[in-house]
């Protein structure tokens, strides 16, 4: 079996992409797959990195935003349509997936022009515009959430969850191990905050407003994952230089992050969300307003909506982050009611449900 999967621009496209490819792999060792990305994003250094093929397209993201820019877009957007079609052709793919970004609109759309069957994966609870428009041809479409049929045909639809990392959930036994790992306090309840590997500005900025209500609560402690843009802005800030808080620019283990934290404070990206689920982590979540149709703050609401998570908006992040995450983390009762809601929530399978659709795609077995 052949498998183009395109998918790019965050991390938030690119790592599902790769898990499905790797459980593309379990269901046949002799599968060949190649990616499509686009030209210096992520997905052309983690793709390689996890042991995959990939391609490049020119394209580029169109800003909302007058900018000259804008100006580009038609010409790399006609570059990357017949840059596609070529890989297609010489690749001839029994299926191609997209999990969306930048690069899966011209991969997708070329092989519905040559014929050849697609499968889109949607992480959000608000339907990306690309993937809207792809819909109508694709066989078959993998959503997150419920209530998804009013973007999507409901044949199509199946409730897959989104793919995370197999190695998410580590043994009880660990958790202590997991606490050395960051130097943490084994008897003090712990907050995880965190903006993503880039950081998120309001994020930071309230946890820098929050230094007085750290500073006395002695019995608590917070790693604090700020990003490297924010790095020169905040790591040697009063709220950073905290003995209880835990300044980093990057988590290199999210397995211990995830274990460690009675209370995550965090965006609402589809992807984080999924972790958050699988990992049972109780949340404030902070939706970013800087992404297309607001789908971050309908991905947190899903969660509210159903009792699994709470939510500050942005412009409030400075005045009730901290007190909301403080509530959360002194309410047992609370957290325990989250943390169950979020594992009944969870689909850990995701990717193995995503590829044996793929699979059945393929073969003609689902149009």
């Amino acid at each position: 079996m052949k498998v183009i999967i395109s998918g790019g621009g965050t991390g938030g496209h690119v790592y599902p992409a790769i898990a499905i490819a790797n459980a593309l792999k379990k269901i046949d060792a002799n599968v060949d797959i190649l990616f499509i990305g686009a030209e210096g994003k992520i997905e052309m250094e983690k793709v390689p990195h996890a042991g995959f093929k990939i391609e490049a397209l020119p394209i580029m993201g169109f800003h909302r935003k007058l900018t000259l820019r804008n100006l580009a877009f038609p010409f790399k957007l006609i570059k990357s349509l017949l840059k596609a079609r070529k890989i297609i052709k010489n690749f001839q793919p029994d299926v191609v997936i997209g999990t969306g970004g930048y690069a899966s609109g011209p991969a997708l759309k070329m092989a519905n022009r040559l014929g050849i069957p697609t499968v889109l994966q949607e992480q959000n609870s608000y339907a990306g515009v690309t993937n809207r428009l792809l819909a109508q041809k694709a066989s078959a479409i993998c959503v997150a959430y419920d209530g998804l049929s009013k973007f999507f045909p409901s044949e199509k639809l199946t409730v897959t969850g989104n793919p995370v990392r197999k190695d998410l959930i580590i043994d009880e036994n660990e958790i202590a191990f997991a606490k050395a790992h960051f130097g943490l306090d084994e008897n003090k309840k712990t907050i995880l905050v965190m903006g993503g590997s880039l950081g998120a500005r309001t994020i930071n900025r309230a946890m820098n407003a929050a230094k007085e209500w750290i500073e006395q609560r002695e019995d608590i402690q917070v790693i604090w994952q700020m990003g490297r843009l924010y790095e020169d802005d905040f790591m040697k800030c009063p709220t950073a230089m905290l003995p209880n808080v835990y300044p980093m620019v990057f988590i290199d283990r999210m397995d211990f992050a995830y274990a460690v934290a009675d209370v995550a404070v965090c965006r609402a990206g589809a992807l984080t969300i999924s972790e958050l689920m699988v990992a049972g982590v109780p949340s404030v979540l902070v939706p970013s307003p800087n992404v297309a149709e607001d789908h971050q703050t309908n991905n947190a609401m899903a969660l509210v909506n159903s009792g699994a998570a709470l939510m500050v908006k942005d412009v409030d992040a400075n005045e009730k982050m901290w007190g909301e995450t403080i509530k959360l983390l002194d309410d047992d009762d609370l957290r325990k009611k989250l943390k169950t809601k979020l594992l009944q929530m969870a689909k850990p399978n995701a990717d193995d449900e995503i590829a044996l659709i793929a699979v059945a795609v393929s073969q003609g077995k689902r149009k």
